[in-house]
């Protein structure tokens, strides 16, 4: 069979090489993709929300079932583009239809659907420019610090966490009535901050059986000690050492079942996979949010330790036998660092040529942002390669990724030294 995985970053290439594992898998595309995935499978130069281009090369090509990478083309309908194509419609699609992928598109609905189903999260309002002054009200009824959150998909920087009440008050308003991202901040949701340690858990589901995912942690900060601005990710550690089966049981029956039960009373045929970011306070699971993909970079270390073949996993999803399906996992432990771009998360530049990274032989090089330019591997992106290693413990997985790193260079390179660093 003929799949199609979506997307250009580090979590598409880690789907890549997995899927390369199945004997089922005749070929394999990626939209657009990136020099990495270019070596091992077809790269498709389209924009995975054009869905005419997309309909196009998927008849083109004999593709029999599609991937689904990043938020965007969820939000935006592809998997309700396929149903509701004549050519297209028996065409299994791997991620929500636009009704189940509003729990990332809207901050707002996520939080209504928690509340509607019981599921443990953060006290909340929703504002927009007409009711601001209600919206410094609530602010003031909270204790800092102050969380606001751009209702829509911002990219990854729409949400602000916030010491100063004054402050608070001063960025609600550049959000709703200034839009300071955009139309994704009309509305905005303002939370109580949570407190504990962070960590993600992923679900696949067929929208009635389901999988639990190996745990994860990502490190979102770009200076070390979790300093400095937020980014898309600097490296991430799984499994999460505190997870262990007495919580992870917890967030199953107080989190993830009433979380597939709400979809399944909401009407929403939900098939993909469900990240559900997590806070673990003294071993009680609340949910920070819901995304409607995998992470970036916790795919880099969550898909190299399941066992299973993924495709098959994924027929199951199509199919609705999840439940059929084996599933297993390493027990190693998996760390990936993320090797960025000079500047990251702010301006930086591109085509800086990277060598070195064919010499390592014992980590994974997952590519996110690069691309082929005159025979020659260049950045083409802020976070450029996620370095992936095995290990019996966090500390000899991350000694092998540090070793790897040091024979990869491009100009500017920059990485964190101390990923896993509050876990060992």
């Amino acid at each position: 069979m003929n799949v199609l995985i979506l997307g250009s970053g580090g979590r598409e290439h880690a789907f890549a090489v997995k899927l390369l594992e199945s004997n089922k898998i005749n070929q394999l595309f990626v939209a657009p993709g990136n020099a990495g995935t270019d070596k091992i499978a077809n790269n498709i130069n389209i924009n995975p929300t054009d869905f005419e281009a997309l309909k196009k090369a998927v008849l083109g090509n004999d593709i029999k079932m599609v991937v689904v990478g990043p938020e965007a083309p969820l939000v935006e309908g592809v998997h309700d583009f396929f149903l509701g194509d004549k050519e297209l419609k028996n065409i299994p699609v791997i991620g929500p239809k636009k009704d189940g992928a509003l729990l990332e598109g809207s901050k707002d609905f996520s939080k209504q659907f928690m509340q509607k189903h019981g599921v443990p999260t953060a006290r909340y309002q929703s504002f927009t420019k007409h009711n601001l002054e209600e919206g410094y009200v609530f602010l003031e009824t909270l204790q800092p610090p102050f969380v606001l959150k751009a209702d829509g998909l911002a990219g990854g920087k729409g949400v602000l966490i916030l010491d100063s009440l004054e402050e608070a008050k001063a960025q609600l308003k550049e959000m709703v009535s200034n839009q300071k991202f955009g139309e994704a901040s009309s509305t905005v949701v303002i939370e109580e901050f949570l407190k504990g340690i962070e960590l993600s858990v992923f679900v696949l589901t067929d929208g009635v059986n389901y999988k639990i995912l190996p745990s994860a942690k990502d490190y979102k900060r770009i200076g070390e000690g979790d300093a400095g601005l937020n980014t898309g990710g600097m490296g991430a550690i799984s499994p999460v050492p505190f997870a262990d089966k007495a919580f992870l049981d917890k967030v199953e029956e107080l989190v993830v079942k009433p979380t597939i039960t709400g979809l399944q009373k909401d009407g929403i045929d939900y098939r993909g996979f469900i990240f559900i970011g997590l806070m673990n306070d003294n071993g009680n699971p609340s949910v920070v949010e819901y995304n409607v993909r995998m992470g970036d970079p916790e795919t880099e270390v969550v898909l190299p330790r399941i066992k299973s073949d993924l495709f098959d996993l994924f027929e199951g999803v199509a199919n609705q036998n999840l439940d059929e399906k084996s599933f297993s996992v390493t027990d190693k432990t998996a760390t990936t660092v993320m090797l960025v771009a000079g500047g990251y998360p702010e301006a930086y530049e591109k085509n800086k040529e990277i060598t070195g990274f064919e010499s390592v032989d014992e980590s994974f090089v997952f590519h996110a942002g690069t691309a082929t330019k005159d025979d020659k591997v260049v950045t083409n992106g802020g976070r450029v390669m996620a370095v992936t290693s095995f290990g019996d413990t966090i500390e000899e997985a991350l000694e092998k990724s540090y070793r790897s790193i040091d024979k990869i260079r491009f100009d500017q390179m920059n990485y964190r030294k101390d990923i896993g660093f509050d876990l060992v």
